[in-house]
């Protein structure tokens, strides 16, 4: 139970961020590849507002999504249909949290894409890690849509297919398949409207700086932010081939007296976090593997220093990972 619980924190953390497979031809021709690139920038630069669904494993979620592109930038507003009503507004790289009639500021750091945003703008760098295969058109929220297969050409990773709106790009759907070609995740909208009537009336112009709005906010002491991290002197290992780090810093968590160190890594599609903790002389430590649709967990104790993987992969790839962090320094 402990175990669960301390590694679904770093699930919270990380989401607000087939086989063996034999070198496959990329069968993808010049002009395709412009389409994966439209893709990639369609979700920002187009007018939409929809409803999708989120299915991973065996949980269901229903989000509306509003998204407006202006002048002045991007502006996003998700709300959540089911469960606790939460809604996330964000104004370039000014995000606020609306929840239990509370707002509050956040600072922005996206470690995961969030749909339909999930295909990164260097589809080149993208194309050295998977072959991408052109699918049968489709149908999906009554727009028509291309579909793409993204296989990867190891066996670390996992098979994604997505279908894009033949006309703007704006992705439309997204699924993870296992190496048994079950989806285990997958997005889809249900209704959409594209450049259509709509709504600006939520967007927030708000001007006063972060720590202003938080005060104003939230009178209370503010919590420590997070920090940039020096050098840690822990190496990662045995990561899969073009995974490259984006990210690394400090960052408190729960009841740890010392930051946690975190390190990003990703390849363009799937993102891999790594988490240090001091174990502080703590022994009934709990190890091992948790999992819940294409995200896996993995916890190992090393030396005085708990280190957790948590990764858009199979289990077998976090349990790889987490197998070659080791302490480097003096």
């Amino acid at each position: 139970m402990q175990l669960a619980m301390r590694q679904t924190g770093y699930l919270f953390l990380v989401l607000f961020q087939l086989g063996t497979v034999a070198a496959f031809a990329d069968t993808v021709p010049a002009d395709e590849t412009d389409k994966l690139k439209s893709i990639a920038f369609a979700a920002h630069q187009n007018n939409y507002s929809g409803v999708y669904v989120h299915q991973s494993g065996g949980r269901v979620g229903m989000s509306r999504i509003t998204h407006v592109s202006e002048k002045d930038g991007e502006h996003e507003r998700r709300e959540e249909l089911d469960g606790a009503k939460r809604e996330i507004i964000r104004s370039n790289d000014q995000v606020w949290l609306f929840a239990d009639g509370h707002r509050v500021r956040m600072e922005m750091r996206r470690i995961r894409p969030a749909f339909p945003a999930l295909l990164p703008e260097q589809i080149a760098t993208l194309k050295e890690n998977y072959a991408v295969t052109r699918e049968e058109d489709d149908e999906v929220a009554g727009y028509r849509a291309q579909a793409f297969v993204f296989r990867p050409r190891d066996n670390l990773r996992y098979t994604r297919k997505m279908w894009a709106d033949s006309a703007t790009g704006l992705l439309l759907k997204a699924v993870v398949m296992d190496e048994r070609g079950y989806v285990i995740e997958q997005y889809a909208f249900m209704e959409l409207n594209i450049n259509g009537n709509i709504d600006h009336s939520w967007i927030v112009r708000e001007k006063a700086p972060a720590e202003e709005s938080l005060r104003q906010l939230h009178p209370a002491p503010l919590a420590k932010a997070e920090s940039p991290a020096e050098r840690c002197d822990w190496q990662v290992d045995a990561l899969p081939a073009g995974f490259k780090k984006v990210l690394e810093m400090r960052r408190p968590f729960r009841e740890n007296k010392e930051p946690v160190i975190h390190l990003v890594f990703s390849d363009g599609l799937a993102g891999i976090s790594v988490f240090i903790e001091k174990t502080n002389g703590t022994t009934n430590l709990h190890y091992g593997l948790l999992g819940q649709g294409e995200v896996n967990i993995y916890s190992r104790v090393v030396g005085d220093s708990l280190v957790t993987v948590v990764g858009e992969v199979p289990a077998k790839t976090v349990i790889q990972i987490a197998d070659s962090v080791r302490y480097a320094g003096q």
